[in-house]
């Protein structure tokens, strides 16, 4: 053991005690150091250094010793004592009565399952708005999503920059904007032609009808399932894009491009008619969940009711439903169909995007929109009626 330093001393084989004066008040406090020469030399400094802060008045003693019993007492901020998850439960109870009970509950479950885990350790005073942005970053559900999750944490953090225990408020300012993950949509991964036949084949009526629909219009699956009779003209062969149920919310397309008037290829004419049997007489949705008669919320029962099981029952390597899309895209492009005329017909408002994201299966810009898939279409066989 080395030379003992004025104000400090070693109290056990493993620990060592630091004395100094703050407030009028004796403080001892026990740093978890082997009491070596070198590790009672870092408390003499660490010492200095907390006399010096005093002199200046600077001192902040939750930030020293977060854990000691005097931290809550003596702090400037003391915020540095309360552990966030300490914190996040306490704040819930204050604000039972004022919000409702179902808020209640979703902030409670926020609260256990998402920054409890996250940040439950960290002291009020150690949230950086680094800490946030990461785990922004890190997150795959939607924006709106993060955003709802964040509202107990900011809620906490407001009252505690109101009631002085923080002097900083890593929210003010700052609104989080996610950096979106790689989308499904983003990776494109096409059927064959012999992998559409074998979907279609595996599948029946409204799921077929489906299916086969979005393979040869391009619709984006919450365009599909919000797809109404009204928007269908069978005497033109068209039909009219201007809404998409996102979330089970019908909302108008993002963009002008995206409001667009889409020409029905042969194989879409045959299944937009053979659903009317299943859905024009009641003259809302085109496409209906055929095991419950309702409209479809979203893509998650197509995939887990109708997509996967078609797929297994094919034998056909599994994709996202949204490659039905992609599906379409490549197979006009390889058919020498104009870029610029499948731009439109999938709703983008710039071309050029189609052959950043298309560009492999583009042979030639060519002419006479939609003839020459058309005509790739007459030389397969048909498809037999159905009901």
């Amino acid at each position: 053991m080395g030379g003992r330093q004025a104000g400090v001393r070693a109290s056990t084989q493993r620990s060592i005690t630091i004395d100094f004066y703050y407030r009028g008040v004796r403080c001892r406090e026990r740093l978890k150091l082997v009491p070596t020469a070198a590790n009672q030399k870092f408390a003499a400094n660490l010492r200095a250094q907390i006399q010096a802060e005093i002199a200046r008045g600077t001192f902040d003693y939750a930030k020293f010793f977060p854990d000691s019993k005097r931290a809550t007492m003596l702090s400037r901020t003391p915020g540095a004592a309360v552990t966030i998850g300490k914190a996040l439960e306490q704040w819930l109870k204050g604000m039972k009565g004022q919000i409702q009970h179902s808020t209640y509950n979703d902030y409670d479950l926020a609260i256990q399952n998402v920054w409890i885990p996250a940040f439950g350790a960290k002291r009020l005073t150690e949230l950086t708005r680094g800490d946030l942005k990461e785990w922004v970053s890190a997150q795959t559900c939607g924006l709106k999503r993060i955003r709802n999750l964040l509202l107990p944490l900011r809620g906490l953090f407001s009252q505690a920059m109101e009631d002085e225990q923080i002097t900083a408020n890593p929210f003010i300012g700052w609104t989080p904007r996610k950096i979106e993950p790689p989308k499904e949509s983003d990776d494109v991964d096409p059927f064959t032609p012999a992998e559409v036949k074998a979907i279609l084949d595996a599948a029946n009526g409204q799921v077929r009808n489906l299916f086969e629909f979005g393979f040869w219009t391009g619709l984006r699956t919450s365009e599909l399932i919000a797809l109404r009779w009204e928007d269908v003209d069978l005497v033109n062969g068209t039909i009219s894009v201007r809404r998409a149920k996102v979330r089970k919310q019908v909302k108008a397309p993002k963009t002008k491009a995206g409001r667009r008037t889409v020409p029905l290829l042969e194989p879409a004419l045959n299944a937009v008619l053979a659903q009317r049997q299943h859905t024009q007489l009641a003259g809302a949705e085109v496409f209906l969940n055929p095991r419950t008669g309702e409209p479809w919320e979203h893509d998650g029962p197509i995939r887990k009711t109708a997509w996967q099981p078609v797929l297994k029952a094919a034998g056909v390597r599994y994709r996202y439903p949204y490659q039905m899309r992609h599906t379409f895209a490549s197979t006009l492009l390889s058919a020498g169909e104009n870029p610029v005329w499948v731009a439109s017909m999938m709703g983008h408002k710039d071309w050029t995007m189609i052959v950043r994201t298309y560009g492999r299966w583009i042979p030639s810009v060519a002419p006479d929109a939609g003839q020459k898939v058309s005509a790739l279409w007459a030389e397969q066989p048909r498809i037999k009626e159905r009901q």
